[in-house]
């Protein structure tokens, strides 16, 4: 899953970050403490929660840790992508301030202003 192959159809860049998550299903099933392995504008890719028995299209809840949990970003999102190790989610609603922190934390880990704008950009489309 990497950001540096040409042939990616990937429309948003991929930011390597370490936090941890909180993942609600829709069942009620809990998962505290997952591990972050990337963050973008449109989603995020988590460790694979052990016990995990969720499927493709499941709708969820992450909650983004970040500042010792000073600091929360909260999605709706769905599972795009579930393999051994991880489970990739798109976003599917995020509430005005969370996406405020998000494009910051993308900001700062991304260091190119042209590529973020033409990424948010592509958010509203």
């Amino acid at each position: 899953m990497s950001t540096n192959n040409p042939t990616e159809r990937r429309r948003f860049s991929r930011i390597p970050f370490h936090a941890k998550a909180h993942i609600n299903t829709e069942k009620g099933e809990l998962h505290l403490n997952c591990e972050v392995i990337d963050i973008s504008l449109k989603g995020i890719l988590l460790e694979k929660p052990a016990g995990w028995r969720g499927q493709m299209d499941d709708k969820y809840r992450i909650d983004i840790l970040l500042e010792n949990a000073q600091l929360v970003i909260k999605m709706e999102a769905s599972a795009a992508h579930i393999d051994q190790q991880s489970v990739a989610f798109s976003c599917e609603h995020i509430d005005l301030d969370s996406i405020t922190h998000l494009k910051r934390l993308v900001e700062l880990n991304l260091g190119d202003e042209a590529l973020l704008h033409r990424e948010l950009s592509a958010l509203i489309r």
